[in-house]
């Protein structure tokens, strides 16, 4: 028995096996190339004939990234006809699919120079920050398209909107610009970004151009907007889809109480907040809400008080649709979620040269997350508001 022991190289193994892949991907490219040369000359290499159509001189060698590395293609020169591959676009440097991963690492939030590091490892190069930057304009193309486009469902029942800030330059200075966002569910449960545009802030003026453009795109059927308690968004509500009701967000509510409440009595507070949107319906919520106001008094906590006594029944429009939708509807925590994926993916960015490039990417990294996250998902069964609103029209 031999007592000889079989030991791997595994870096060894695998370099190995990349060249091998790479000198694959190389020869079928060539051979690709030479097959379309034979088609369009109607002659193979150094052959005579009376069909052939035109000659073949040689070649020149041009480089191109591949998910296998850089390969080298020998493009065949012709002389009497010209040379249009179909194997690779002219002046292409990189494969379709790498182009595609570089930009998927983009809008994922990898930074530039992180995205350099990657392509060294996976490709034996640097991609450099000029060439990831034209390759991001791709991403941009249709952007301006998707976001005029026509909103098809017959009603968007409900309707989240918000305002995020990021920074930009503007003559050496820092400034804030609000870009607004709209998502709503349609008719079906599914939910939709049916609109993102730039606002200097979020005051009156640029809610009612965002909520016009898209009433003109086609928003319609609207019976409740979910939003932050912002004046110039609710008094635009009001004005351009007056038949809607306004649910303010009870989350963004409990934290304007907790501004004026000490952290040694967040808890209990917050525990009687919570029962307010705990109750079976509005009249019972908004009784609890009265006593939770006196006890909240009693505890020395005027402003709290106030404040809630003021706000309350902005937060229970909710309970005014079918309570299925309740946990879904009375809340932005839909657009929050997207929100904190652009604040993630602007970090990295810092400070944009202006407010376009800015809407650029949000609405980019938008349009990844829903494609990759939200997908065909059903958000809700709308089936329930039908029956509240037959039930409604009833009587």
């Amino acid at each position: 028995m031999s007592n000889n022991i079989i030991q791997l190289n595994e870096d060894l193994i695998k370099t190995e096996l990349k060249t091998l892949v790479k000198q694959s991907v190389e020869d079928t490219l060539n051979s690709l190339l030479d097959q379309e040369t034979q088609q369009l000359t109607k002659a193979e290499k150094y052959e005579r004939t009376e069909k052939r159509n035109g000659y073949r001189p040689g070649h020149y060698t041009r480089q191109l990234q591949t998910t296998s590395g850089e390969v080298t293609l020998k493009v065949p020169k012709l002389k009497g006809i010209p040379f249009e591959t179909a194997i690779i676009e002219r002046y292409r440097r990189r494969e379709s699919s790498v182009e595609e991963a570089l930009i998927e690492m983009y809008l994922a939030g990898v930074s530039v120079r992180r995205v350099e590091d990657i392509t060294e490892a996976l490709w034996g190069s640097k991609v450099s920050p000029g060439t990831i930057s034209n390759l991001n304009q791709k991403a941009y193309v249709h952007i301006e398209e998707w976001r005029n486009r026509k909103l098809t469902s017959e009603k968007y029942p409900y309707v989240f909107v918000d305002g995020i800030y990021l920074k930009r330059s503007w003559g050496g200075e820092f400034e804030n610009i609000a870009i607004l966002v709209a998502i709503a569910v349609n008719r079906d449960g599914y939910r939709e970004v049916i609109g993102a545009a730039e606002g200097m802030k979020e005051d009156k003026e640029s809610w009612k151009d965002f909520l016009r453009s898209l009433r003109e795109r086609g928003l319609k059927g609207v019976q409740l907007v979910i939003g932050d308690k912002c004046q110039g968004m609710c008094e635009s509500v009001t004005e351009i889809f007056p038949e809607a009701k306004y649910q303010r967000c009870s989350v963004h509510f409990f934290r304007n109480i907790f501004s004026v409440v000490p952290r040694t009595k967040g808890k209990e507070v917050a525990r009687m907040l919570k029962a307010i949107h705990a109750q079976e319906d509005k009249a019972a919520a908004l009784e609890k809400a009265a006593h939770v106001a006196e006890k909240l008094k009693e505890m020395k906590l005027a402003k709290a008080a106030e404040k809630l006594t003021t706000g309350i029944a902005e937060t229970l429009t909710y309970m005014d649709f079918p309570e299925e939708h309740w946990k879904k509807i009375r809340t932005n925590n839909t657009i929050e979620r997207l929100n904190r994926e652009i604040r993630r993916r602007s970090r990295v960015v810092g400070t944009f040269p202006d407010g376009n490039s800015a809407l650029m990417l949000v609405c980019a990294r938008l349009r990844h997350v829903v494609n990759s996250q939200w997908g065909s998902k059903l958000y809700m069964n709308m089936k329930h508001l039908d029956s509240y609103n037959a039930e409604k029209v009833l009587g």
